[in-house]
This record gives C-alpha cells, sequence and structure tokens, in this order.
C-alpha cells in the first residue's frame, strides 16, 4: 500500500494553487518595490558612488584592518569552541551522573549560563578582568569573548550531549552492562561517543553560533573583523560599506560551516545515524576493552 506524502495536510485544489501563484507574484512584486525603494534612497544619499567603495579594494586596508581583525575573530571561536567542548563534555557527563550532588551542581551550572545572555556575560567579564588585574588590559576584551562563548556555548553542548545520550536505544546500555561494564564505563565507552556522533551536525551547527556571536567582542573594543570594519568606515565616511563588507566575509565563513554540517549529516544519514537514533536498534554496537571477561564465559 502505497503512503501518502500529504500526511500533515491534504494536496492544495485548482482555488487553492491559483490563490498560492497570486501570492507568490503579490510577494514578488512587493520584494522588487523594495530593493528598488533601498536602492533610490541609497543612491540619492550618494552611498552607491564609487569612491565609498574603492577603500576596500586598497591592500592597506586588508592588511592593517580586515585581515587582522579576521585573523582575531577566528582565534577567539577557535579558542571557544574548544574550550566550549571541554566545558560541555565534563558538564553533560556531570548531568547525566547518577550521584545527584554532582548533577544537581552541574544542572544549576548549565541552566544559569544558557539563561544570561551571552553579551551580558562578555560585558561583567571585561569590566571584571579589566579592574582586578588578572589579565593585561590589552587581554581584557579577548579573554572576556572567549570566556563568555565558553560558557553560553559550552551549556549548550552539554545539552546537546545529555540529549544525544538520552536519545540513543537502551539496548546500548543493556549490552554494556550486559559485558561486564559498570554504568560509569557504559556511559563513557558507549553512549557518549555514540551520542557525540549522532550530534555532530548540531555541533557544528553550534560552532557557527560561536563565530558569529564573536562580533559581539566589538562593544567591548575586542578588535575583531566588525570592530575595524567600523573603525574603516569611520575613517573613510563609509560605515555602510564597511559593515557590507564584513557581513559578507561573516556569511562566507558561516556558509562554508552550514555546508560542512549538510555534508556531515548526509554522511551520517547514509550510516544509518540520526540525531536521537545513533543506528539501529536491533544491532547493538558496543565499544569495550577487549580484555573484559564475559560473566559466564570460560573464554579468558
Amino acid at each position: 500500500m502505497k503512503v501518502s506524502e500529504s500526511v500533515l495536510f491534504d494536496a492544495p485544489g485548482p482555488k487553492a494553487r491559483r490563490r498560492v501563484v497570486v501570492i507568490n507574484v503579490i510577494g514578488v512584486l512587493l520584494a522588487i518595490v523594495l530593493v528598488y525603494y533601498l536602492y533610490k534612497v541609497l543612491n540619492d544619499a550618494g552611498q552607491l558612488t564609487a569612491e565609498k567603495w574603492s577603500v576596500f579594494g586598497e591592500g592597506s586596508i586588508w592588511q592593517n584592518y580586515l585581515l587582522p581583525g579576521l585573523l582575531n575573530t577566528l582565534r577567539a571561536a577557535a579558542v571557544a569552541i574548544v574550550t566550549s567542548l571541554v566545558f560541555g563534555f565534563i558538564f553533560g557527563i556531570g548531568r547525566l551522573s547518577t550521584n545527584k550532588v554532582v548533577n544537581w551542581i552541574s544542572s544549576i551550572v548549565v541552566e544559569f549560563f544558557r539563561a544570561v545572555p551571552v553579551l551580558l556575560m562578555m560585558i561583567f567579564l571585561w569590566i571584571i578582568l579589566a579592574r582586578s588585574g588578572i589579565v593585561a588590559p590589552s587581554d581584557s576584551p579577548f579573554v572576556a569573548v572567549v570566556v563568555g562563548l565558553t560558557l553560553y556555548n559550552g551549556s549548550i553542548v552539554a545539552e546537546l550531549i545529555r540529549s544525544g545520550v538520552f536519545g540513543l536505544p537502551k539496548g546500548q546500555r543493556e549490552a554494556g552492562i550486559a559485558i561486564g561494564l559498570t554504568r560509569g564505563q557504559s556511559l563513557r565507552n558507549v553512549e557518549i561517543p555514540q551520542a557525540l556522533i549522532a550530534m555532530l551536525p548540531a555541533l557544528i551547527g553550534q560552532f557557527v553560533v560561536i563565530l558569529k556571536d564573536s562580533a559581539l567582542g566589538y562593544i567591548i573594543n575586542f578588535n575583531e573583523l566588525l570592530f575595524n570594519a567600523r573603525l574603516v568606515g569611520t575613517g573613510n565616511a563609509n560605515v555602510l560599506q564597511g559593515l557590507v563588507v564584513a557581513a559578507a566575509i561573516f556569511i562566507l565563513i558561516n556558509f562554508a560551516l552550514s555546508k560542512l554540517a549538510s555534508v556531515v549529516a548526509r554522511r551520517l544519514s547514509s550510516r544509518g545515524i540520526s540525531a536521537g537514533k545513533p543506528m539501529d536498534p536491533a544491532v547493538p554496537v558496543v565499544v569495550a576493552d577487549l580484555n573484559t571477561k564475559v560473566p559466564g564465559s570460560s573464554v579468558p
């Protein structure tokens, strides 16, 4: 029996299809009018002249401002990605712990930092670090950005790990316990590795969020790409053009990461792995120490 693809709604009839076409045509016309209006406003204001854009064709602008800003952005994002994974791994395991105290503390930490806006954490950390003298004043913006991104995104990663483990088939844990693993060993050697593989596309998506949120550092004077692009725009009276160039660079990098997440998701799907369903429940796969002795077996 062939199952219809229209499960949640009925297929549109002739009148509905004509209505959809009319709405789409109206939407396209409104979009064209809006684009023309923006073009006219910017053109009348002199924002589309070649002089406003030609400065970004100079090598000195890229060498002294844009490329150093991009490097700082990538450096902060790379460090924050690593520290977020470590933070998320530690507190993700803590939330899965059977120890009530560890579970309780981990839950409070994760829920607290998930609830606090990342920009607020950056500003707070920047003020604390600048006044305490823990780090050099010139390094306090970078440290504040990295720590703020780590606390917020690490909490998200912890939740991804927890939800990934809870989404595993129960047979994975039972298979690990059946060969003599403890609850903790089954969690470390069987469940979490599979959960990380299943949640890999979501993790890459979170890396995109980290890269984008690093732009918030311009508010605390961190010399990242957006901050330097605004400097160029302020000095040459073309702030709009500087923001457009910075946005284009961010879009290209984020698009590349998003495509990577899509490729990873397709590869995992081709292997029968998906978020919440890492693999066929009927075929439990256990990663265990080969030296582990199976209870009741004569094999050493």
